[in-house]
């Protein structure tokens, strides 16, 4: 756990007490500050209470004395509308901060690379740090990916943080000097949350702001907002800018094309490898997220040969294209991440036979950002909230069974894949909708969706992900 000891004597009021904000409400009293912390579940409020963790009604008790409020990324504190907590915290001229801060604060000398985007973060977050830590660096993964920020390992100089910032997270965070900072792609995501997209792409921005001389931008350069966004840190001359791109030639920086990854950041052109050969990273979009990771990993001085061996080696992320079973020669893949239509046109776009299985709770924009790969659909099963609406969508250009729940649409396109006998054939779960309707997150969706496939009937058999604790 971080040492918050310089806030020792401070209150600090924490409001959220999910993973993060009990990790940072136990770090805080730790150090020595004082806490009052709160959350909206009374479940959630009783376990932190047995955790020894101060709880007070924030929305009611006096507020005089506090010095910020850490607030959980997932509560609004802009829009559609302010939290009472944090519009009480505005109305004290009260500091809204989130741990990624408290971080950066506390463990000043290390480096920080930091990764977003509205796809594909998560999974470049993951294969940095793999590269990484087959090159033998001192390093530790953690922010919107798997452990919070305050859990992280104490590191000097010599360590690495290799943080997933979400936008939420980045319109909490003061500006922190990001050694490498990564844009993936910016597409339409969270506008509620931001009023819009002008106040999406500002919170996306922010990983930049804080960068100083010598530090890298690694910006994706496939769609037009990242383009406009690298073309404009290439004219304050701050900092480096390595363009990076999954499926066109990029001068000074690294790209894809048809899979095939080529390495141009000393201007010479090398090729680096096939994609091809690395089955967990499939689709275009993975070229994009391997460009990005090699780019940040030459800028950290690794080979080259090594940062090859690491991406050939990568065993993939859970949830994102995870190949979870092959039973008679259909690939059931696990894409329950793809929580827009954006990011299951990222799937989509790696299959050429695909019975596919989607919905749940909808984004805005329906399905529109995938239809340019309607045809390779062979059927669709429809489940959630979402069932009607994607029916109506894919009517006279996709044939629809409306199946409900997931379970229910597994077993239907396991026999209808199995009857059809279509090489390559792929069940792929890739939702294009938040799973709030039917589960409390993705991770779960997904883990439901490997369960059903392990328990499916078949000849053949290769399960290679059960839905157990990944």
């Amino acid at each position: 756990m971080i040492d918050l000891s310089t806030y020792r004597g401070q209150t600090f009021a924490v409001m959220g007490l999910g993973a993060s904000g009990l990790v940072a409400a136990r770090a805080l009293q730790r150090g020595g500050a004082i806490v009052r912390a709160w959350d909206d579940q009374k479940s959630s409020r009783a376990a932190a209470a047995d955790d020894g963790i101060p709880i007070a009604d924030l929305a009611r008790d006096p507020w005089d004395g506090v010095d910020a409020l850490v607030l959980s990324p997932g509560i609004p504190h802009t829009y559609p509308a302010p939290h009472p907590v944090a519009a009480r915290a505005k109305e004290h001229g009260c500091a809204i901060i989130g741990d990624i801060e408290l971080l950066a604060k506390a463990q000043p000398d290390a480096r920080y690379v930091g990764i977003t985007g509205t796809n594909g973060k998560s999974t470049t977050t993951a294969l940095i740090g793999h590269i990484l830590n087959h090159a033998g660096r001192t390093i530790d993964i953690g922010g919107n990916l798997g452990m919070p920020a305050l859990d992280l390992t104490p590191m000097d100089e010599d360590g690495i943080y290799v943080l997933e910032m979400s936008s939420y997270q980045l319109e909490l965070t003061s500006p922190i000097p990001f050694d490498i900072a990564v844009m993936l792609n910016v597409t339409a995501d969270h506008l509620d949350r931001h009023g819009g997209m002008n106040g999406y792409v500002a919170a996306k921005k922010r990983i930049f702001d804080g960068q100083n001389t010598g530090h890298a931008a690694v910006v994706g350069i496939d769609d037009e907002i990242c383009q406009s966004i690298a073309d404009a840190l290439r004219g304050d001359e701050t900092r480096r800018v390595i363009p990076i791109s999954g499926d066109h030639r990029v001068s000074g920086g690294v790209y894809a094309i048809d899979r095939f990854l080529y390495d141009d950041m000393d201007g010479d052109n090398v090729p680096v490898l096939s994609l091809d050969d690395v089955p967990t990273m499939p689709g275009t979009h993975n070229a994009q997220n391997a460009s990005a990771a090699y780019a940040v990993a030459r800028v950290l001085d690794v080979d080259p040969s090594v940062i090859v061996e690491a991406i050939r080696s990568y065993p993939g992320l859970a949830h994102r294209q995870q190949l979870a079973a092959e039973i008679d020669g259909i690939r059931y893949v696990n894409d329950s991440k793809a929580t827009n239509a954006e990011a299951a046109a990222r799937a989509l776009s790696s299959y050429e036979h695909i019975y596919w299985i989607a919905g749940g709770l909808a984004k805005e924009g329906g399905l529109d950002a995938a239809a340019s790969y309607f045809p390779r659909i062979r059927h669709a099963f429809l489940i959630g909230e979402a069932a009607d609406d994607f029916g109506r969508s894919l009517e006279g250009q996709v044939a629809t069974t409306q199946c409900g729940d997931l379970d229910s649409a597994v077993r239907a396109a396991h026999a209808m894949a199995q009857r059809d006998g279509n090489p390559d054939a792929v069940v792929l779960l890739s939702p294009a909708c938040a799973s709030f309707d039917q589960f409390p997150n993705f991770e779960e969706r997904g883990r439901s969706f490997c369960r059903a496939v392990a328990a499916l009937p078949g000849g053949a058999r290769t399960i290679r992900y059960d839905g157990g604790a990944a």
